[in-house]
């Protein structure tokens, strides 16, 4: 098996050096769709270098997601990448993230777990700076084929959506070329680019990245449920129900709980198709 889950978890882990700067996190807010319209108050705290807040899941791409990478090519880890998909996310926050910063990112393959016909990887990355830890980001891939040797098949963390109407909903109609933008951030498959590479994929066009409708839902919680204000924003983790295309609308749905904000996002043009499913927004 490609995979030896009691080599890979004992791997040592691996530790690169990142930093970023205000240009870097405008080009992700702006990869998110933000800046519309572009003289909102509201929005250049996305966009304008001098009142620059930082959404907490720029944490995915911060040194261009190399937790990810560093985690895919771990000891006891051999899989072909066309078999990998990115099954879920979360990311905890353990303070406010700074709108430029140098930090230790630190990767390590922290779960194998056996679904029958696929392997979960959890690859965790955690990054502290000067003043301490600052996010610990899973990301769970999937590896298609790799399961069946009988090992723990790893919790269940399916939600039940709430009985009652949703507190808040909002539509974001999604650009036709904010897969293109938002690649600029570090994410370079060609799957979201590529109409020949998406057709071998088996998709008629390419598809959106999975962490843009991830960091999309996540300003949208943000600014209509927690005041515009990221620092409120403690954990997020998501499922990937589904997939997206640039040009359709996303639908929010968020239930708003003490300290809790449970979402379902789907493609409106689609009857509603999961986009992203068991979803949660913890926050102060």
């Amino acid at each position: 098996m490609p995979i030896d889950p009691a080599k890979a978890v004992a791997a040592e882990p691996r530790s690169a050096e990142i930093s970023w700067d205000h240009k870097d996190v405008q080009l992700y807010h702006l990869g998110l769709g933000a800046g519309v319209p572009a003289t909102d108050p509201g929005e250049l705290r996305y966009t304008l270098e001098s009142r620059l807040h930082v959404l907490p899941s720029f944490a995915t791409v911060a040194g261009a997601g190399m937790g990810v990478v560093g985690g895919l090519s771990a000891p006891g880890i051999d899989i072909d990448l066309a078999a990998v998909l990115h099954g879920g996310q979360s990311v905890t926050l353990h303070r406010p993230l700074p709108v430029s910063g140098r930090a230790v990112s630190t990767s390590r393959v922290a779960a194998v777990y056996d679904k029958g016909k696929a392997a979960v990887l959890v690859l965790r990355s955690e990054a502290s700076d000067a003043e301490g830890p600052l996010w610990t980001s899973d990301a769970q891939i999937f590896v298609r084929g790799e399961g069946g040797w009988g090992g723990d098949r790893g919790p269940s963390e399916r939600l039940d959506i709430p009985a009652r109407e949703p507190d808040k909903t909002v539509e974001r109609p999604v650009r036709e070329d904010q897969a293109l933008l938002y690649r600029l951030s570090g994410d370079w498959n060609p799957l979201h680019a590529d109409p020949e590479f998406a057709g071998l994929a088996g998709f008629d066009r390419p598809i959106l990245h999975g962490l843009c409708t991830y960091g999309m839902t996540l300003k949208a919680v943000v600014d209509t449920v927690l005041g515009g204000d990221v620092t409120r924003v403690r954990s997020y983790r998501t499922r990937f129900a589904g997939i997206f295309f640039p040009g359709e609308t996303l639908r929010i749905r968020m239930w708003a709980d003490e300290g809790r904000v449970q979402v379902t996002v789907t493609a409106v043009e689609r009857d509603d198709a999961p986009v992203l499913a068991d979803t949660v927004v913890e926050h102060s």
